[in-house]
């Protein structure tokens, strides 16, 4: 069987991959030994870029009234209220939605395996990949049912213990930082009051911390340090945290056992042919939710790549860039959820809770997702902003009119001359009254993920063509 693209692994990244793939035009096969989407446990929380991407492909309105709404954190000792914080969500330019949506992975990995099969490309489950090698033409891999398939590219999103990393050699060296923790999801019996937002208790240590969730469950993070404990155990670490308040849980819904490893893989690709995305090129602590964040993330940096290099002539040498960008974020997110996780084992004035709040308030661009850009100083590299503006004699938005197919050349202000575009970017007129101070009088040309390329003065079209040339387009477009 012959397809444009092969994904192994049906994960969140490896399912969102599929799904930005098949929304771009490629025929997709994806493979994935399980025997359907995740049903409970695994991340929690969908940062605030997250929900900004997920936006652009009709995912957002689904997903968003499943879950809940999350941006203080707040910190407990002893039994008493110490203090609360949302100061990072509250200071975010350009961002509709301030706060975590506190959401099991399961939704959304139930939401792209049903949106994949009405896009007719299902997941091929309970199969195995045997073998995978690279060609002149492309890739092909042999499956466990005796399936052998072609394609240009393969990814693999098959997780920490990567297959497809493992066969390529690829170096992961994992550090170990000897620090685990019990996770429990249920349904609470409890008088503590019971508010949304995060909580940090402060003993000892700072080694107990709730998480809200969707509907009526709540989740614990307990680190217990040792792989030898039992339910109970992790229970009572919970009660005495929460002393002199009573809690129990009226019913479990998952209860697991994690330890933290810390890697990034040395590679995110071979000959650009096959790549790795999400926790098969970098691993961390869960802390700071953003594992999973990160991982859709690549998918979303990594599929219009392909688009553009396979359907609009883009140089190939753009898909080196994959790599370059995402391999810094995942090296500045294994620096800050790293920080974190020590803080809850290791505090010089014994005040782990609030050192743990300070050092969220400290990294929150890799917390929210919205810090992450492309590049230096400047607008270029940088998200774009999310706006309001008048369009037709309604009020939109600048992210609802965002295409992942195409780049958006967006023109806050009227020109003397009609500008010649190639035919994947669109233009978007915007009257510079409604768009953020920064942008008026520029001409924006935004990327399929929503971080900008190119700025140029309006009235200066002869610059602006020039950033849309080959000569000086960094991907070369042609």
């Amino acid at each position: 069987m012959e397809t444009d693209l092969i994904i192994i692994g049906a994960g969140p990244v490896g399912l969102l991959s599929a799904y930005l793939a098949r929304r771009c035009g490629f025929d997709v096969v994806i493979i994935d030994k399980c025997e359907g989407p995740l049903q409970v446990g695994r991340a929690d929380a969908l940062n605030a870029r997250t929900l900004q991407l997920f936006q652009i492909v009709d995912l957002f309105d689904e997903l968003y009234p499943q879950g809940k709404p999350c941006n203080t954190s707040s910190v407990w000792a002893d039994g008493r209220f110490v203090s609360r914080q949302s100061e990072w969500w509250d200071k975010l330019e350009g961002c509709f939605h301030k706060h975590f949506l506190m959401l099991g992975q399961s939704f959304v990995e139930q939401i792209l395996d049903r949106k994949l099969k009405e896009l007719e490309s299902p997941v091929r489950r309970e199969t195995e990949v045997e073998s995978l090698e690279m060609t002149d033409q492309g890739c092909r891999v042999v499956t466990s049912d005796g399936s052998v398939l072609t394609s240009k590219y393969v990814i693999g999103a098959d997780g920490s213990r990567s297959w497809v990393r493992n066969h390529l050699n690829i170096p992961f060296s994992i550090v170990r930082p000897q620090i685990v923790w019990a996770v429990i999801d249920g349904v609470l019996d409890t008088d503590f009051p019971k508010v949304p937002e995060i909580i940090v208790f402060q003993n000892e240590t700072s080694d107990v911390a709730w998480i809200p969730r969707e509907g009526d469950i709540d989740r614990f993070y307990i680190r217990m340090d040792t792989h030898d404990f039992t339910y109970e155990q992790a229970l009572e670490r919970i009660q005495k945290a929460v002393q002199p308040h009573r809690l129990d849980f009226e019913k479990v819904v998952w209860f697991s056992q994690f330890s933290v490893k810390e890697s990034v893989a040395a590679k995110y690709g071979v000959d650009n042919k096959v790549f790795l995305a999400g926790d098969a090129c970098h691993i961390h602590s869960v802390n700071g939710g953003q594992g999973l964040n990160t991982g859709l993330a690549d998918a979303f940096n990594l599929i219009w790549k392909l688009n553009m290099v396979e359907h609009h002539g883009a140089d190939p040498e753009l898909l080196d860039s994959y790599e370059n960008e995402r391999r810094p974020v995942a090296l500045s997110v294994i620096d800050s959820s790293g920080e974190l996780v020590r803080a809850t084992k290791y505090s010089d004035q014994g005040t782990h809770a609030t050192d743990y709040v300070k050092i969220v308030e400290r990294r929150a661009g890799n917390i929210t997702g919205m810090g992450i850009r492309y590049g230096g100083e400047g607008l270029e590299g940088s998200r774009l902003h999310d706006f309001e503006y008048q369009s037709e004699g309604r009020t939109t938005r600048a992210y609802s009119n965002l295409d992942y197919t195409k780049f958006t050349l967006f023109l806050f202000g009227e020109m003397d001359q009609e500008i010649e575009v190639p035919e994947f970017v669109r233009v978007v007129k915007v009257d510079p009254e409604n768009a953020p101070l920064e942008y008026q009088g520029k001409a924006v040309l935004t990327r399929p993920d929503a971080y900008i390329q190119a700025v140029a003065p309006l009235q200066n079209t002869e610059e602006l063509t020039k950033k849309l040339q080959p000569a000086s387009s960094p991907f070369s477009f042609r």
